[in-house]
């Protein structure tokens, strides 16, 4: 073995939990693969955790076990620190504090990163010392370092991406199933697959912070997630998936970043997809990115978003890419992602420009359609194409219209008219499309 790969990397985990005990477990288990894989030992020296009793899948000898993350972090024989505590605090001081004591740094948290991902990466800056986080996005999906490595020379104009498994199993089984958001919420959660709140999935914040994390990767611009424009699936209804598949759509939550000379915009909500897209056909809990840039062109990463094996794997991958650099004697960190200065601002949700689907409940009357299309026709925006379909309610049908490319600001301003109108009974449903 050559000499400078006899150097044992040793490890500490803080937080032990469905991820963390996957991580302790193959890195134990697998400790002789990773050996003759990398030429590098890596050892599990220490593990952190406030609860210590409950039963785990890793068996971790009872002195390699701790309450006290100071304990991990001040251990002057670790080399790399794991954080999987998850949240903002204490995280945020664990990151910190292990980045101050010359650790190498480990994390999944998207909401850490992308919240205060700032600080962090100056902190490890200025420590010299790495901070890697491919498991924070798309679980076992290689896109944190296909983006910041395999793609390093490109300029990206857009990502559109399926990033939360719970969401997209629920939008699978209303539309396959023809089951109501409830009934499919709650065939999540008997599943796993949903919290008992699930609120950060349904209501398309979890996408939201892995957006942030990506368009930083991408477009070197930090955003504060409270400026991403985010709007959640739960007012979907099935009779909207069903109707969208009639007009050869398919109903997706995408996150999406699109860069515009030197505005970028950024936005998760529902979305109308084509149905022959790769990306539409995307189902159950698997997660999807693609990426459009300048040299490799268009490419889609697919693959399990979430879970205990898939998160763990991506980890370990870090834990090895870090051992390497420790290895050669190579401090540095190439993690830090400098600014992209041309782009100057972000773009206002109410200066998007798309595609949109609408359904309105109306009273079956003469006039009501033509007074729909005068609204929207006052406030700019022009049909494409309109169904009025057989009555579900008595009196009341569903009219569903595709527009041509509106502005944001115009079809708010319609859409607030429309439903004070006398005929119109139910609030109307706007998705917006992506071609």
């Amino acid at each position: 073995m050559n000499k400078k790969f006899k150097n044992q990397i040793n490890i500490g985990l803080i937080g032990f939990g469905t991820i963390g005990s996957g991580v302790a477990k193959f890195l134990m288990e697998r400790r002789s693969l990773l050996l003759k894989r990398t030429g590098i030992g890596f050892n599990l020296s220490l593990v952190c955790d406030k609860d210590l009793s409950s039963k785990r899948d890793a068996n971790i000898p009872k002195k390699m076990l701790t309450r006290d993350f100071n304990r991990v972090i001040n251990d002057p024989d670790i080399h790399i620190v794991v954080e999987l505590v998850g949240g903002i605090h204490p995280a945020k001081e664990i990151v910190m504090k292990a980045l101050s004591k010359g650790k190498h740094v480990v994390t999944a948290n998207k909401l850490l990163l992308a919240a205060e991902g700032g600080a962090i990466f100056q902190k490890a800056k200025d420590s010299n010392r790495e901070i890697y986080f491919e498991a924070s996005v798309g679980g076992g999906i290689p896109i944190i370092k296909a983006i910041r490595e395999g793609m390093v020379g490109n300029r990206f104009s857009g990502i559109f991406g399926i990033l939360n498994g719970t969401s997209n199993y629920i939008l699978s089984s209303m539309s396959s199933q023809g089951s109501s958001f409830k009934a499919a919420l709650k065939e999540a959660q008997s599943k796993g697959y949903a919290e008992k709140d699930p609120s950060l999935d349904i209501k398309g914040l979890d996408s939201s912070h892995k957006l942030a994390i990506l368009s930083l990767l991408a477009f070197g611009k930090k955003v504060d997630i409270n400026n991403i424009f985010v709007e959640g699936i739960e007012d979907i209804s099935n009779l909207d998936i069903q109707y969208a598949k009639e007009l050869g759509y398919v109903v997706k939550l995408l996150a999406i970043a699109k860069r515009y000379g030197n505005e970028l915009e950024v936005r998760v909500h529902p979305t109308l997809l084509p149905s022959e897209y790769l990306l539409s056909s995307v189902s159950g809990v698997y997660n999807a990115i693609f990426i459009d840039a300048d040299l490799v062109g268009k490419q889609l990463f697919y693959g399990q978003g979430a879970g205990k094996l898939p998160t763990a794997s991506a980890v370990l991958s870090d834990i090895v890419d870090i051992g390497h650099k420790i290895a050669c004697g190579k401090n540095s960190a190439k993690s830090v992602i400098p600014e992209n200065t041309e782009i100057r601002k972000f773009r206002k949700m109410d200066d998007v420009v798309t595609r949109y689907y609408a359904h309105f409940s109306a009273i079956d009357k003469p006039g009501v359609l033509a007074n729909i299309a005068d609204l929207l026709g006052r406030h700019n925006i022009s049909i494409a194409s309109v169904v009025q379909k057989e009555r579900r309610e008595a009196h009341i049908v569903p009219i569903v219209m595709l527009t041509h490319e509106a502005k944001e600001s115009d079809m708010q301003a319609a859409l607030r008219k429309i439903n004070k109108l006398p005929a119109i009974k139910k609030k109307s449903v706007v998705i917006r499309l992506e071609k």
